[in-house]
């Protein structure tokens, strides 16, 4: 099959418990609404808990059946916030893990621990997130781990001596840049170190998708809306890669999902950058990431 959209959602197995990071917009909104639909329970973790609870009556009103909704509080900056999420999920079984929830091109600012806060939550908060849950993912037959990245990867470059922008200028988008493809190489590593060991570890981009990423700035909110009124595709359909990597029954570790036309149309399989098929690179990241994050006490359990 070369193309997939919601409609190719197969229906899920009893039981399947999924997690979705930044499930209160855009992508993450409607890949819970198909996954929901599909027959999975939906942990949305959010970082705004009256926003999530206002997401969550928006998909009981079109149909969802809100025994098949949570909510739970979730703030990637905040590495305690991280611990305290993980700690608190009640089912020790988890099915899906989507790393949806991103930020692009903010001003400069830093995390709760200190991290520059595109790195901070994109990638280390989704990485940290992933191995505190990683015992669960690999516990649980045919367990998956999707992690957003998207068409910024491609220009992305790590700065593996100064990743948090603490020398020298800052470009919002060349850090939003770093940490796509950060979170490009983390699902190619993950999907590396834990082959054999139970959860596969895919990657999706949604193409050119109107949601509100991005849209934090006056002027540059301006300019992105009305690129998004001319070019964009629906967020719906932006999902569409995240639902393949999730849920299509062929496919394989490490995979990289997208647009058919790179911008818009159905998900089809790609292939990521030259930079972001580089091993070397991404083990660096990896052992980087670890040594960022061990004050948080982010433990390795592949180790």
């Amino acid at each position: 099959m070369t193309g997939w959209t919601e409609e190719h959602v197969p229906r899920l197995a009893d039981g399947t418990f999924a997690v979705v990071t930044g499930a209160n917009t855009g992508l993450g909104l409607h890949t819970t609404r198909v996954l929901a639909r599909q027959g999975a329970t939906v942990v949305m973790a959010c970082r705004n808990k009256e926003k999530a609870a206002a997401a969550r009556q928006s998909l009981v009103g079109v149909g969802i059946d809100p025994t098949r909704l949570r909510t739970a509080p979730l703030n990637l900056a905040d590495q305690e916030s991280i611990a305290r999420f993980a700690e608190d999920l009640p089912d020790e079984r988890v099915d899906l893990l989507i790393n949806n929830a991103g930020l692009m091109a903010v001003p400069r600012s830093r995390t709760v621990d200190g991290f520059e806060t595109q790195f901070g939550v994109n990638h280390l908060g989704h990485m940290a997130l992933t191995l505190r849950l990683l015992p669960r993912l690999n516990a649980t037959p045919g367990a998956r781990v999707v992690t957003i990245t998207s068409m910024g990867h491609r220009p992305g470059r790590i700065r593996p001596d100064d990743p948090n922008f603490e020398r020298g200028g800052y470009n919002r988008w060349i850090a939003y840049f770093q940490s796509k493809l950060a979170n490009m190489l983390f699902a190619a590593e993950l999907a590396r170190r834990n082959e054999g060991r139970g959860a596969l570890s895919l990657a999706a981009h949604p193409g050119y998708a109107a949601t509100e990423l991005g849209k934090d700035t006056g002027v540059q909110a301006r300019v992105l809306s009305l690129f998004d009124r001319v070019a964009a595709q629906p967020a719906d359909a932006g999902a569409w890669p995240t639902l393949r990597a999730a849920t299509d029954p062929a496919a394989r570790n490490g995979t990289l999902y997208g647009p058919r036309w790179i911008a818009f149309g159905p998900a089809g399989p790609e292939t990521p950058s030259r930079t972001a098929r580089r091993q070397d690179l991404a083990a660096q990241l990896w052992d980087l990431s670890l040594e960022l994050l061990s004050p948080a006490k982010v433990e390795d359990p592949l180790r």
